[in-house]
């Protein structure tokens, strides 16, 4: 499976967030509780939910499945204000992403080990420290595509400074 190589705009989102790892993952707990009150947040731009990591500073070398990360639930919205008691506002810097659309439907957690082990190592490009990104369309309203997610992983050519 070949990404393409999207450039992000900045976007505006709202949501919750949880602190977990790998080991201690509570993914489920926090979309549970955001699903549910996502209509509470007024002036979304679309139904497009991001499922978003934030990495501390060296997470991947040495990878530890124990090492805590911050996970949001989001949706895109076009001012903050005003905001739902319990959710705040996060600022998506942009930048360019390689993007990957699983086929046949849903995300395959194995994906990730394709992108990270195989896929990174021989594309010409590194990760950059910006967050990396599921979006999740609602079932079957995205166009030209038998997926409804896209897995977004933040890249810089190697060897590049920034």
């Amino acid at each position: 499976m070949q990404p393409s190589y999207e450039t992000l705009s900045p976007k505006t989102l709202v949501g919750q967030k949880l602190a977990m790892s790998l080991v201690k993952n509570t993914t489920g707990e926090l979309f549970r509780a955001f699903m549910p009150r996502r209509k509470e947040i007024s002036q979304v731009k679309d139904q497009i939910v991001y499922d978003l990591r934030v990495y501390p500073q060296g997470y991947f070398t040495p990878f530890n499945p124990t090492t805590e990360f911050t996970k949001w639930a989001l949706v895109e919205v076009e001012q903050i204000e005003p905001l739902p008691a319990g959710m705040e506002p996060f600022q998506l810097e942009g930048g360019t992403y390689a993007v990957f659309r699983p086929e046949h439907g849903s995300l395959d957690p194995g994906i990730f080990q394709y992108i990270f082990a195989e896929w990174l190592p021989t594309s010409g490009y590194e990760l950059d420290d910006r967050p990396h990104f599921e979006r999740l369309y609602p079932k079957g309203k995205r166009n030209n595509s038998d997926t409804d997610e896209e897995v977004w992983i933040p890249i810089k050519p190697t060897g590049d400074g920034t």
